[in-house]
């Protein structure tokens, strides 16, 4: 006990001696913009691509999904977050990761071993220097030992490796937040591309029906002398060329399709969607000012994250220049005969500090500080790198979502227009004035605007999600697990 207690005082007096080598971390600086470049107006505000933050807008937190009304997306969605397996290897790295924590903090404890052993040693008959009687006996021994070792921390070697696997901890969980956003992203976008395929299908099954009625009125006309036989001919083809549009629409519906089932974890054979042509509107997304990007997005914050344990990293680096203080002690019993191994005569102790300084290493210290060094600076510019493309993303979805607008506006116009333009050449055709050509310009421009139309939807839907996501999802730093949480 005495032992213990002076090893125990030992210890103390250097741990308050300890002191911490390195540089303090500060978070880099960044050029952060007041506000974007793309913030739309007051008019497109109230066009309802864009709103000002309220308090009621926690809506975007958590199920950022939800935000676009449609139960079916909502349901797809749910399932993502339970079975991707993407999903599934994020978290287990990041509880990897967390494990990591413990590992390292393990070296802030005294390491105990316990060896006991037992051994008969006879001696040869043929030993030199040794009397016959004495070379051919033999000895037992009972060993009982319990050795202790404590590296004790004086520059910090041990408290930033500890501190480094936190932060490492914190980035992985950024990552996982970061992998579920832009794998249910990923979902949302392949859906609306479904539901855009599924709206062409519908455009172009009921242009194949028009046409097979185009098709058969160049007939009744051809045969009632009306008409030519290259009229004939024109209206099939119009036909079969939207037949084979018709027909292909599918090959684009089914990969998307088979998408969907993989993100949800499912084989493409076990899943399938009914089709449902998509008629949503782009919701309004929750304003945010630039500065507030750098905790919204996880990928920022998992960046910022490992710049401070490249940080920790130069301290680790800089306590290898300075010697190493350990504290070693073994204690036990030994005996040549196990009746009496624990008998005070046969009790064992040693106890001591042992301080190690490297003199001489051809350079290896100096080379591993300048690879801390070379890891902060990469670091930091990833983390600058990484908060740039944010601020870009932000910045090309809201411009994608207010030309969008407008030019869906052009479109719709350009559609109504297109549809009076078949029309009124069909009512033309049927009373004799004009040619089937006219009809067959006015078909193609009326399908191209209508198919036009969906496209600019589906366009302003994934610039919605890609907005969100851009974002953050919701997201916020304060998500992080605390540093004092992990052990």
């Amino acid at each position: 006990m005495r032992v213990a207690r002076s090893m125990i005082s030992l210890s103390g007096i250097a741990l308050l001696a300890g002191c911490t080598v390195g540089p303090k971390y500060s978070r880099p600086s960044v050029t952060t913009p007041a506000a974007y470049k793309e913030n739309p107006p007051q008019s497109y505000e109230q066009a309802g691509i864009w709103k000002p933050a309220q308090p009621s807008d926690q809506d975007l937190r958590g199920k950022w999904w939800e935000t676009f009304g449609d139960p079916q997306l909502n349901a797809l969605e749910e399932q993502v977050t339970v079975s991707n397996q993407d999903l599934k290897a994020a978290e287990a790295r990041f509880r990897e990761a967390r494990a990591m924590v413990g590992f390292n903090r393990a070296a802030e404890f005294p390491t105990i071993a316990v060896g006991p052993s037992a051994s008969y040693v006879k001696d040869s008959n043929n030993t030199p220097a040794f009397p016959t009687t004495v070379s051919r006996s033999g000895a037992g021994d009972f060993l009982l030992p319990v050795d202790l070792s404590y590296e004790v921390d004086l520059w910090g070697r041990v408290r930033r490796t500890v501190a480094a696997a936190r932060e490492e901890t914190q980035a992985t969980a950024a990552d996982l937040a970061t992998a579920s956003l832009s794998l249910h992203a990923e979902l949302a976008i392949d859906y609306f591309e479904l539901r855009s395929a599924d709206a062409q299908k519908e455009i172009l099954d009921n242009t194949v029906k028009a046409y097979t009625d185009a098709y058969q009125l160049t007939e009744t006309r051809f045969e009632g002398g009306a008409s030519p036989r290259s009229d004939v001919a024109q209206a099939k083809t119009q036909l079969e060329d939207a037949r084979v549009q018709d027909t292909d629409v599918a090959v684009e519906r089914a990969a998307y399709e088979h998408a969907i089932a993989v993100l949800m974890g499912k084989p493409p054979a076990e899943f399938s969607l009914a089709a449902a042509p998509m008629n949503l509107n782009p919701p309004a997304i929750p304003s945010a000012v630039p500065s507030e990007l750098l905790e919204r997005r996880p990928d920022i914050a998992a960046a910022e994250r490992r710049v401070a344990e490249a940080n920790e990293q130069i301290g680790i680096a800089k306590a290898a220049y300075y010697p190493t203080l350990s504290l070693n002690g073994s204690a036990g019993f030994e005996s040549t005969h196990v009746a009496n191994l624990l008998s005070g005569p046969n009790a064992l102790w040693a106890v001591g500090p042992q301080l190690i300084e490297t003199l001489f290493d051809g350079g290896r210290r100096r080379a591993t500080s300048q690879a801390a060094w070379a890891n902060f600076d990469a670091q930091t510019a990833n983390y600058r790198q990484t908060t740039l493309t944010g601020f870009q993303q932000v910045e090309d979805n809201l411009a994608a979502l207010r030309i969008l607008e407008r030019e869906g506006q052009q479109q719709r116009d350009a559609t109504v227009s297109a549809d009076d333009w078949l029309e009124v050449s069909t009512n033309r055709y049927t009373g004799g004035v004009d040619n089937y050509l006219q009809v067959i310009i006015a078909q193609t421009t009326d399908l191209t605007n209508q198919r036009n139309e969906v496209d600019i939807l589906r366009r302003r839907m994934d610039a919605s999600v890609l907005l969100v996501k851009a974002l953050g999802g919701g997201w916020d730093a304060s998500e992080l697990p605390p540093q004092a949480s992990l052990r």
